[in-house]
């Protein structure tokens, strides 16, 4: 199988917060591996902007190690790292100030694609945005980036959409979600609406239950003072995990363009139930290693603030009435795990006896480790001694099914940023969508807030907390095995 890929225009791309973790760990990388694959122009400008004072020759430098750490030497070659440094550029810029802005004004050309990413604090969108007017560096054809937390509530998510939209049209700005780039989440789409096998049966007659997993084994190391003040429903309930559900249980647009998309996901968030308190569990996990445990962590012993997080949700409409919806994720768990399992009902009847089992087919979308897809279907375990069923995966992985060709598979950022430059929203979050997330998510968060719950305690390396088991075990069903 030859990949495919399909340049882009020439660009200039302002990266605010060029020196930070995200841009050295993510967004320079995934550049570069455009770069190496052929997609960029060799003209195309990143220009990395941030407090630090520092020349082109510095920065560069930093970019190079950069690639060196996070780049495997198989996708590298000192001959393509040093062609993409020669479009690497750098300003020392303030953000709340007036330093450096005729500087990279300077610097952009007026016949190219112009974005910005914003990989800064919420609170610095306004400021950047305002400036990039001033001082002429925006026009009616850029393109701005900006990254979650898209606001901590509605009050905020409104705010923040009210500030950018009085510099830049909706159809300017990109709400990032990495989820949405990766290969397997828009695979969930192409299987959905790319094939007459599984549409017909995509509803409440044949699904029994849909299970969404997002398991991570890393704790918040690093992140405590930040994460405490979100938990894990506003860092990933409301946005990631909310993304994969709406792929998963919109309706078929119209066709595959941004607002096509965008409102059947938007008739999703719209259709979600209240949650009742007994379908929600919360949980904070211990660690007997001084130290490791989320309360010694974050600085707080009376912390409130949820690590883990499981919900039973429903969706009033015609296709999933009576369908519920498991979503759990959390920090210090089994594994890092991430799955989306379409749990199909039990045949009406079964031909081969009560010995014979009951058997369910799944289809299952792997986000992390190994992308790919698993539909297990029932046959008989092969020998002699009678019909004994089993039930096997038909698996796809991506490192199996393309080859070689897997490899250059683009990872999430390395996708969206290639979208922004082509100036296609498909795969970002519109402005009324996080407002309508945050819409559902606010009452939940302030019920437990007002009641006083206290999430319960979870063992290190475990799933969670053991009441997030009766959420299904009390309806006659399991939670999937997080695997290793």
């Amino acid at each position: 199988m030859v990949s495919r890929v399909i340049p882009v225009d020439n660009f200039d791309l302002v990266i605010f917060g060029g020196t930070g973790d995200l841009a050295r760990r993510k967004i320079l990388p995934g550049l570069f591996r455009r770069y190496h694959s052929g997609q960029m122009p060799p003209e195309a400008r990143i220009i990395g902007a941030a407090r630090s004072e520092m020349d082109r020759k510095g920065y560069q430098a930093e970019v190079k190690a950069a690639l060196e750490e996070f780049v495997p030497k198989g996708s590298r070659s000192d001959e393509s790292i040093k062609g993409f440094l020669e479009g690497i550029d750098y300003v020392t810029i303030d953000a709340m100030g007036e330093g450096g802005w005729k500087e990279l004004s300077a610097m952009l050309r007026p016949d190219v694609v112009r974005a910005f990413y914003f990989s800064v604090a919420p609170s610095l969108f306004g400021p950047l945005a305002e400036r990039l007017h001033g001082h002429a560096c925006a026009g009616p054809t850029c393109r701005i980036v900006v990254e979650k937390p898209f606001g901590r509530d509605l009050e905020s998510a409104k705010a923040l959409n009210a500030t950018l939209r009085s510099h830049f049209d909706e159809s300017q700005i990109y709400r990032i979600d990495h989820y949405l780039g990766k290969e397997t989440v828009q695979n969930l789409m192409a299987v959905r609406f790319g094939n007459v096998l599984f549409e017909p049966l995509w509803n409440a007659q044949y699904i029994d239950h849909v299970q969404i997993t997002v398991s991570e084994s890393v704790g918040v190391d690093g992140r405590g003072a930040y994460y405490d003040k979100s938990g894990a429903m506003r860092d990933m309930v409301q946005n990631h995990l909310m993304q994969l559900l709406c792929l998963t249980a919109m309706e078929p647009p119209s066709r595959f363009d941004p607002d096509a998309v965008r409102d059947e996901k938007l008739k999703v968030i719209r259709a979600l139930d209240p949650v009742k308190p007994e379908d929600i569990v919360r949980g904070q996990y211990t660690d007997p290693t001084k130290g490791r445990a989320y309360l010694e962590q974050v600085g707080d012993p009376d912390s409130r603030t949820e690590s883990f997080i499981a919900m039973k949700l429903a969706i009033s409409n015609w296709r999933w009435a009576g369908v519920p919806f498991f979503l759990r994720t959390g920090k210090r768990l089994k594994a890092r795990y991430s799955e989306i399992a379409i749990v199909f009902k039990d045949a009406p009847h079964s031909i081969f006896g009560q010995r014979a089992g009951q058997h369910r087919n799944v289809l299952t979308i792997r986000l992390q480790p190994n992308e790919g897809m698993d539909l297990f279907v029932t046959i008989k375990e092969p020998g002699p001694g009678g019909m004994r069923l089993v039930d096997v995966p038909l698996d796809m992985s991506f490192a199996e099914a393309l080859g070689p060709d897997a490899e250059d598979v683009p990872d999430a950022y390395e996708r969206l940023i290639m979208d922004v430059i082509r100036g296609n929203q498909t795969l970002f979050m519109r402005g009324d969508e996080v407002e309508a997330a945050w819409a559902w998510t606010d009452p939940l968060i302030n019920g437990w807030t007002e009641r006083g719950d206290k999430p319960l305690p979870y063992e290190t390396g475990s799933t969670g907390p053991e009441e997030a088991a009766m959420l299904l075990h009390r309806d006659g069903r399991r939670w999937r095995e997080i695997r290793p």
